[in-house]
């Protein structure tokens, strides 16, 4: 069978803004590709993509087809994700055209496999872990090329072409192509059931991780995760509970809301401490991932804890987006119910500890949730009542269906009512819209609050909305991270 990618052939890829594609997409112009790509939103993904050479077509439809056609001897091979349906015009005209096409996994199998290689898969803290790994990697002069689900801060976006010899990619699970990889080391971070439009339980999600895992040279997992405890046979366990029996550890000396201190251990013994500049127990463990990583390729531990210190989380995780009228408002893109309980844990340890790292320590919790498909929302429904159940007030935003089709009985009010069976006092507002949403923050909240939006929607956009509203009598302008 031929390799995918052919340097003679032009790729050109369906929905080109979309934060997996442009990083593919990004990557191999730098690395000397003829790309092009189509999006009908403009946006600074596609201005950077611009920079580095990608021509860009606003439009999806025959016209562009023709227009990627004309002016060279060999057809492009045309990539598309899950996200593009088969109406897509643009599509319907490469295939009626005899155009090749295939999936963005297949291109990002085709990098994995044909260099050494670190691929992290799991239900949660994928990216995050990936982007600390790539972090780390350049921070030490390592130099790697990065494929991530997410824009890492240290470079400003979600793909990077290094010249070292490794690349670093979020396996993503969610319909099972990750099983195309075989990378040198597999990362698993833990196992939940999601993604129930693609898995009917947790069974088949195993199965599938199972065989990703299996085509790895080497595997290191989470051993704090019961599934993968009893469920798979690493080369290499990390834990942030014990160093007993495992490969890596860190164990926490102190927690705060600011980071955390801990002690980092190798087959069982300490070999130093370090500083974690993010807080909360799962972002330990993905620095202990991240860190057992490095080790295994060969990263000092005395570089790893000095490159620790300017470590930050992804896009989209914490984010903080600003003060609007004394509140601290900020982004997450947690959408399990282990995610929010995770999220809102961390939050909670920064009101309580009195340290941040937001410009002021919050004082209170608002916990601002939309729910992220209708099937995701009916398995976890209860789910989602217990995690948001930690939170001083409860803010929830339309139901996002993300393509899917309504479920009875299903929707935001639906985890109101069981959110107020298990506590009967607690504030909880259901908004139908997110401008509807953006007058109950100033119901719900009071200067000093930090206003916490979660989910994998629109709902990152309740800032905007916040911002656009006209600020109260002896207020301040919003002010923007």
């Amino acid at each position: 069978m031929p390799p995918l990618l052919d340097r003679h052939q032009p790729l050109h890829f369906i929905g080109v803004g979309g934060i997996g594609m442009s990083a593919l997409a990004g990557i191999l112009a730098e690395r000397g590709y003829a790309v092009s790509g189509s999006d009908p939103r403009d946006h600074a993904v596609l201005d950077r993509l611009r920079r580095l050479g990608v021509r860009v077509f606003l439009e999806q439809s025959a016209t562009t087809v023709a227009a990627i056609r004309s002016g060279t001897s060999v057809s492009p091979l045309v990539v598309i994700s899950s996200a593009v349906p088969e109406t897509n015009p643009e599509l319907a005209e490469a295939r009626r055209m005899g155009l090749a096409i295939c999936h963005r996994s297949d291109v990002l199998a085709a990098l994995i496999n044909s260099q050494p290689s670190i691929a992290v898969a799991g239900s949660h803290g994928k990216t995050t872990t990936s982007s600390l790994i790539a972090t780390l990697l350049a921070a030490t002069n390592h130099d790697p090329t990065a494929v991530i689900g997410g824009i890492v801060p240290a470079f400003g976006s979600n793909g990077r072409h290094g010249k070292g010899p490794l690349l670093v990619a979020e396996a993503d699970e969610s319909d099972g192509s990750l099983v195309k990889f075989k990378p040198s080391l597999a990362v698993l971070t833990n196992v939940e059931l999601d993604h129930t439009d693609h898995y009917p339980n947790l069974e088949a999600l195993i199965t599938t991780l199972q065989r990703f895992a299996g085509k790895a040279e080497r595997l290191l997992a989470n051993r704090d995760c019961p599934t993968l405890r009893d469920q798979f046979q690493p080369s290499h366990w990390w834990s942030i509970e014990s160093p007993e029996g495992v490969s890596f550890a860190a164990i926490a000396r102190e927690q705060r809301g600011d980071g955390t201190l801990a002690d980092f251990y190798e087959d069982g013994q300490v070999v130093g401490s370090f500083e974690l500049p993010l807080a909360g127990r799962h972002n330990l463990s993905n620095a202990v991932a991240a860190m057992a990583a490095c080790r295994l390729e060969g990263v000092s531990f005395a570089e790893l804890a000095q490159a620790m210190a300017a470590l930050q989380t992804p896009g989209r995780r914490f984010d903080f987006r600003g003060i609007w009228e004394g509140r601290l408002v900020v982004d997450d893109y947690a959408h399990h119910p282990s995610e929010v309980a995770a999220t809102l844990a961390m939050a909670r340890l920064m009101v309580d500890s009195g340290r941040s790292p937001l410009p002021v320590p919050p004082r209170r919790l608002v916990a601002v949730f939309q729910p992220h498909r209708y099937s995701r929302t009916a398995q976890f429904l209860d789910g989602f009542a217990a995690a948001l159940v930690e939170a001083d007030s409860v803010l929830i935003a339309p139901l996002y269906a993300a393509g899917e089709a309504p479920i009875q009985g299903i929707n935001s009010a639906a985890i109101a009512t069981a959110l107020l069976q298990l506590d009967p006092g607690k504030p909880v507002l259901v908004a139908a819209n997110l401008e509807e949403l953006a007058a109950q923050v100033v119901i719900a909240s009071r200067e000093g609050d930090l206003v916490l939006a979660m989910g994998a929607g629109d709902v990152n956009g309740l800032w905007d909305q916040l911002c656009q509203r006209p600020p109260a009598a002896g207020s301040d302008a919003p002010l923007a991270a």
